[in-house]
């Protein structure tokens, strides 16, 4: 029996139960590994399609209060998102290599 290394944790782009973190322990080219950033990447496509739209309404004076609120609650919860796949993809980054002045 192998022993899996618990080294590698990956954040992925959905709340866990109770909108805790979820994370993938192991390999980071399997199944939900795909899943992860197929929809890490339709956030952030989404996350542009939302500024646009965000830009749109900022320019026009008939504008009511509550498009207003309901576009920030998006904004919000976009926000939320795409802060998790930079978490994510932060953490993930190999850190660059010590030079010898150390």
């Amino acid at each position: 029996m192998t022993e899996q290394s618990t080294d590698t944790m990956r954040l992925l782009p959905w709340p866990g139960p109770e909108g805790k973190p979820c994370y993938l322990v192991g390999s980071d080219s399997g199944f939900v590994a795909h899943v992860a950033d197929n929809i890490e990447s339709t956030q952030l496509d989404m996350a542009t399609e939302l500024l646009d739209h965000v830009e749109d309404m900022l320019s026009d004076p008939q504008v009511t209060p509550e498009q207003l609120r309901y576009v920030i609650a998006r904004m919000a919860e976009s926000l939320r998102e795409v802060h998790r796949v930079a978490r994510s993809r932060g953490a993930r980054l190999i850190p660059p290599a010590l030079d010898g002045d150390g």
